[in-house]
């Protein structure tokens, strides 16, 4: 009977730490030198923005100017954000790039047609502004 309730319990805590390790990205990075090999690792925590977060993106996407080019479900101008959650998932390196390419503005990722910078737009409302198009599906 022991060696039941044990083994039980460690397949317990082998599926938690199954599915805490799953929310986990990790890099590994090897430098070779001529006397020595230095293995670093990073791990970063895939972390999903709150409802909150969401609908904060929402009304701030509203409020903006955004809405003249972009559209949800088609193309005006711009790329509709449908396609954008498409083609981006949603994590925190696409959260920075994106939210670096709406201040900066620019072209080349949906064709010709630049998009205007915004250059004064708090990086923190632009993030949740982001992260609400990439939650779309």
């Amino acid at each position: 009977m022991k060696r039941v309730v044990f083994t039980a319990g460690i397949l317990i805590l082998m599926l938690v730490a199954n599915f805490s390790f799953a929310q986990t990205k990790t890099r590994t990075k090897k430098t070779v030198t001529a006397h020595k090999t230095v293995t670093k690792t990073t791990t970063t925590v895939a972390k999903k923005p709150s409802a909150a977060d969401l609908e904060a993106g929402k009304a701030l996407l509203s409020k903006s100017d955004c809405l003249t080019c972009h559209k949800v479900d088609g193309p005006l101008v711009g790329p509709a954000y449908n396609l954008v959650a498409k083609k981006y998932p949603a994590n925190e390196a696409n959260y920075e790039q994106l939210t670096k390419k709406v201040i900066a503005g620019g072209s080349g990722n949906w064709g010709a047609i630049a998009m205007t910078p915004h250059p004064t737009l708090p990086p923190a409302d632009v993030k949740k502004m982001v992260e609400y198009i990439l939650s779309i599906k």
